[in-house]
């Protein structure tokens, strides 16, 4: 494959003049790093000295996401983000996605589409990974043939690329004049070509959908549930964010490295019931830890407030956490936590906590959890930003009392919040004055709060530990000599006898 058609140097170096930036930043992820330096002196042999280009690697969270962060430690314009995308809004920094073009045999998924038609009388909609985005017109105009040869009238639609470049502001930076193969698979609306109109793309006024980079619009008499979705690319992370938001619809996967048309998901299934099971675990926590899991992802101070507000309105207590990618050791530091909230993007918010001391949830998943009365209708919100715009982070007042624990097998009693929470939050001294009172406690079972997870607090969890740190004592502490310490290294040192 053409290094330069895969990487598309000339768009961005195209993307970059036309706007001026002159410190850009190159973010690879770790399976393609092998070609970042390539790449770089690509696009600096284009750009000449005037730009500096730096590339990035090792993300402080998921490879999918625009990491602003690291840009932002030298001051760059604008981030270059190459490999798979999950096409979250930025918050502070313009960005261009280079999706790649994955080799795809476009003739072979076109017979697997085929029969799918013919199998099925539902409406089909294509999906696919956004590295294979460059051979959706070439399957358009395949497809095209071997309907109008069999006379066929089945409805067949196809979602866009909505964008390939962002900015923090909130709309879309309009795209330059792309190569011809890539070309026309980005677009709004109508394909045209050669002055005939792909009519099949062509959908009335509807519902708009949005979902990983992709976009679409169902016809008004169909439902979403209506469509049968035929899925092209691996089984990913965009996959697994594509069957949960859409799990009462009928999916087929076509593995275009495989060649071969999949439609076993029973694995989803089963992971849509562990975070139901997860959700009736949430319910029973008393402290919840908030995982910080993006710096850069728009609106993800909002979410993280609204979280906030939403567990302490539920009698809990919360802890916001900033740690990078999480994973079982570094979780293991909070042991008072009974469950973690992991804010994120949408296909990095599955964790598959198996191995963590506590469940990691979802934000929606917190929703269903902390509001009362609340129940689950069988949707599942992957982007946070789809769940702030909607109504499910209202607080539902619920005042029944005790609930029913299924997995306590009783009923039992929630914290309800006190009414002075609000002051003592302005206190200075909230934190040294809870945790004081908590180390008073010394007759309680210590057993009950380590084990059983009745402590409502950290430092309620703190003053039933054995181990709570270096005691120091302030008040008439007696002056203590120095000490000469040891000299030399520690492979043998000065004093040590050879």
């Amino acid at each position: 494959m053409d290094f330069q058609w895969s990487y598309e140097i000339p768009r961005t170096v195209e993307f970059i003049r036309s706007r001026g930036f002159s410190r850009v930043a190159l973010q690879f992820p770790d399976e393609l790093l092998k070609d970042s330096t390539r790449v770089a002196r690509a696009l600096r042999h284009e750009l000449g000295k005037g730009v500096r280009l730096y590339v990035m690697a090792d993300t402080a969270y998921g490879s999918c996401c625009v990491d602003e962060v690291g840009a932002s430690h030298v001051d760059a314009e604008c981030v270059v983000h190459y490999g798979h995308a999950c096409m979250s809004p930025t918050s502070t920094l313009p960005a261009l996605f280079i999706f790649g073009k994955a080799f795809i045999n476009v003739n072979a998924c076109a017979e697997s589409l085929l029969q799918c038609l013919s199998v099925s009388n539902k409406p089909v909609l294509v999906l696919y990974g956004l590295e294979y985005a460059h051979a959706l017109q070439d399957l358009k105009s395949v497809m095209s043939k071997l309907l109008s040869s069999r006379g066929s009238n089945q409805m067949l639609y196809y979602s866009e690329v909505a964008h390939s470049s962002i900015n923090p502001s909130g709309y879309h930076i309009k795209d330059i004049k792309l190569p011809e193969s890539h070309e026309d698979a980005i677009t709004d609306g109508e394909i045209i070509k050669n002055g005939e109109s792909e009519v099949s793309n062509k959908l009335e006024s509807g519902t708009k959908y949005s979902l990983g980079g992709l976009t679409w619009t169902t016809q008004s008499e169909h439902k979403m549930e209506d469509h049968l979705l035929f899925w092209i690319g691996s089984d990913n992370s965009a996959f697994a964010n594509m069957v949960l938001t859409f799990n009462s619809c009928e999916i087929v996967r076509y593995d275009a490295k495989e060649g071969k048309l999949l439609n076993d998901f029973s694995q989803q299934t089963r992971i849509l019931k562990r975070r139901y099971f997860l959700v009736e675990k949430a319910k029973d926590a008393n402290i919840v830890g908030i995982i910080v899991g993006t710096l850069g992802v728009a609106g993800y101070l909002h979410i993280i407030q609204q979280m906030k507000e939403l567990i302490e309105k539920a009698g809990k207590k919360c802890y916001t956490i900033v740690m990078g990618r999480p994973n079982p050791a570094k979780l293991a530091n909070f042991p008072e936590c009974d469950v973690f909230v992991y804010v994120s993007c949408a296909q990095t918010a599955l964790l598959d906590s198996k191995e963590f001391l506590a469940p990691v949830i979802t934000p929606f998943e917190a929703v269903l959890a902390f509001s009362r009365g609340r129940q689950w209708t069988g949707e599942y919100i992957m982007e946070f930003q789809n769940l702030m715009a909607s109504d499910a982070t209202e607080i539902v007042d619920d005042n029944e009392g005790a609930r029913f624990s299924f997995l306590k097998g009783c009923y039992v009693e929630d914290h309800q919040p006190q009414e002075n929470n609000g002051d003592q939050k302005e206190m200075p001294l909230a934190l040294a004055e809870m945790t004081e009172k908590a180390l008073n406690v010394r007759n309680q079972c210590t057993d009950s709060v380590l084990f059983k997870g009745t402590a409502r607090s950290g430092a309620e969890y703190l003053a039933a530990r054995s181990y709570q740190g270096l005691n120091m004592q302030y008040e008439n502490a007696p002056l203590q000599s120095y000490v000469v310490g040891r000299t030399g290294r520690a492979s043998g040192y000065d004093d040590e006898i050879e």
